[in-house]
């Protein structure tokens, strides 16, 4: 009998990757306002391949330690690493929008989009093309009974729901991808397609969520208007937070140039300078790089010693 053998799935490598550690974007709990702990290790780690390149994600999850607190000692995921792909998924959530556009608008098949994504270096074949589509619809389509379940099992283990949006335009141009997750849980519950940033638009696809039975203790999103008036909207009682990710990333955006030219003038001036030689150019005392002969066991190899003057 000819036992079957598992199918066999090759492992990609890729060099020179970017390190990405995401943080949990809570900074206290959101039960006793005690200020959360940074745990040791990570609660996900993977390589990503996106449209920008190839890059290592990592999330670092935070505990409550006031043992005082009815949640003390829960884990709260960073769960920035959503923004980069799905659970489970080492391709980009951008290459999920790239595909969804193409097929949806541009009406190119499946491995039409492969052959695209490959010239671009994403290593991919017409399966796992048509596996993103499929992911990108469900998205679309909004919660199944799975992820409700899992949705129920958070609210009654945190006591609501943290939601927070993201929205990706993966070619600069077109179509807009909004992406509704679930911080606590780490859950991508929906998205919506949209020609531009409309409030209404975005209100009325956030309003099946709006009426779920479940306290919504806060909400989290970058600096977009639109999204930011859309869940004040909605959740009008929930505390709303600005994504700490993207507003260091703006704050960075004035100080890149400078420090970029300042390290140019640094490189230029430092490469006037002469090399560092391999080896000591000071003079050895010849006197003191013999050893005395009373001394059998250093015959075979003696020691140089440096002296100064």
């Amino acid at each position: 009998m000819i036992s079957k053998l598992p199918r066999h799935r090759p492992q990609r490598h890729f060099s020179d990757v970017k390190r990405i550690i995401v943080k949990c974007e809570l900074n206290k709990c959101i039960h006793c306002d005690t200020t959360l702990v940074s745990l040791p290790s990570w609660h996900m780690r993977k390589t990503i391949q996106t449209l920008k390149g190839v890059v290592f994600v990592a999330g670092k999850g935070k505990e409550c330690a006031n043992s005082e607190c009815e949640y003390f000692g829960q884990h709260y995921l960073a769960c920035g690493v959503l923004k980069y792909s799905l659970p489970k998924s080492t391709y980009g959530l951008d290459i999920l929008a790239f595909i969804g556009w193409q097929h949806e608008h541009e009406h190119q098949q499946l491995v039409e989009i492969q052959r695209q994504l490959n010239q671009r270096g994403i290593e991919i074949n017409e399966r796992n093309v048509g596996k993103l589509y499929r992911q990108f619809l469900a998205l679309l389509g909004g919660t199944i009974i799975h992820t409700q379940e899992k949705l129920t099992a958070t609210a009654l283990e945190h006591g609501g729901f943290i939601w927070a949006i993201d929205a990706l335009q993966p070619e600069g141009h077109g179509t807009l991808l909004y992406v509704l997750y679930e911080v606590l849980s780490g859950i991508p519950v929906s998205a919506v397609q949209l020609q531009q940033a409309q409030v209404q638009g975005l209100i009325e696809w956030l309003q099946p969520y709006k009426e779920l039975p479940y306290k919504i203790l806060a909400t989290l999103s970058d600096g977009e208007s639109a999204i930011i008036t859309a869940m004040n909207s909605s959740w009008p009682d929930a505390a709303h937070q600005r994504c700490q990710a993207h507003f260091l990333s703006n704050l960075s955006e004035s100080v890149l140039p400078l420090d970029t030219k300042l390290r140019q003038q640094l490189k230029a001036d430092l490469d006037g300078l002469p090399k560092v030689p391999d080896y000591s150019e000071r003079l050895q005392d010849q006197s003191q790089q013999q050893q005395p002969q009373s001394s059998p066991l250093f015959q075979q190899s003696p020691i140089c010693h440096e002296t100064h003057s």
